[in-house]
């Protein structure tokens, strides 16, 4: 059963999820601005020299973009179910 709250009780709560509120607002504003940048050309021109020292010829690069998770378990599903789909 639940117990009763007081009127302050419940404003120190509100106002605890506020906080907790503005600070995930603002975490979701840095990731969107993230996902929505473009890649720097210098990116690109190191990328390029790395993937064609490794072919040992001069590769096109088609596209590239920012990987989204941060965990080194989603990083390997990642590359596991993009490596299965170019095959």
């Amino acid at each position: 059963m639940m117990t009763d709250m007081t009127s302050k009780e419940l404003q120190e709560l509100v106002s605890q999820l506020s906080l907790r509120l503005d600070s995930v607002e603002a975490e979701l504003a840095e990731l969107k601005k993230r996902s929505d940048q473009e890649i720097p050309e210098d990116v690109l021109m190191a990328i390029s020299a790395a993937v064609s020292a490794y072919l040992g010829n001069r590769g096109k690069i088609k596209a590239v973009k920012f990987s989204r998770h941060r965990t080194w378990a989603a990083q390997g599903r990642q590359a596991v179910q993009t490596r299965s789909q170019q095959l």
